[in-house]
């Protein structure tokens, strides 16, 4: 599995490199693992209800083809697209979705933070708060999109929506259980190490640095 560093760029051209890799993929293309972080954004599922964003500022909001509803991306929140060939790995779109919701967890636990997914909903919570933000599509046996995990961010946005469609869903992040809290980087090269742990496969592929757009 390779893992591509992006670094922070704007939204729209990582989501429309995501849909290029996916259409144009064959049966022996390997898999990736995208990490990235975003400048602001609010992105609203395939399935998202305009009520659902409270304010309107300067924040653009991107229609994008995952499920789910509307949710904020920005800097400092690690976000990890995962690129997989659902059709050959043979596993139901409930076992993918808990081993990445597992492979924050055991990220997590490692910097002493008890987080939990919830069986109702989609992400991983430290309580009643959300840490952690899930959303995929599958597109000719592959997925795409992935996971959102807040690390050391501005939350304001986040009030000005209902995140992922759950009024009053009060969010948080890594930087509110650590001082000093681990950079986006650290963080990120932990939760890869998992992912690949969790999806059975090796992530010590060549690690590409793609141009910040």
């Amino acid at each position: 599995m390779k893992v591509v560093q992006w670094g922070l760029c704007a939204y729209r051209p990582v989501f429309e490199a995501m849909q290029t890799f996916t259409d144009q993929r064959t049966p022996d293309t390997e898999d990736e693992l995208w990490v990235v972080e975003h400048q602001p954004v609010f992105t609203q599922g395939m399935a998202g209800k305009p009520e659902h964003i409270l304010v309107h500022d300067s924040i653009p909001v991107v229609q994008i083809d995952r499920g789910g509803q509307v949710t904020y991306h920005g800097p400092g929140q690690l976000v990890v697209y995962t690129l997989i060939d659902f059709k050959r790995r043979k596993i139901s779109v409930r076992t993918l979705v808990t081993q990445l919701e597992n492979s924050i967890i055991a990220t997590l636990a490692d910097y002493g933070i008890n987080a939990a997914s919830d069986p109702k909903r989609p992400g991983v919570y430290v309580g009643e708060k959300k840490i952690a933000s899930l959303g995929l599509r599958i597109k000719h046996g592959a997925v795409y999109h992935g996971l959102a995990l807040n690390v050391n961010m501005d939350l304001l946005p986040f009030t000005h929506i209902n995140p992922c469609g759950y009024a009053g869903l009060a969010m948080t992040q890594m930087a509110d259980y650590l001082q000093p809290c681990p950079s986006v980087n650290e963080v990120a090269e932990k939760l890869t190490e998992y992912l690949a742990i969790k999806l059975n496969v090796s992530a010590m592929g060549t690690h590409e640095q793609k141009e910040a757009v």
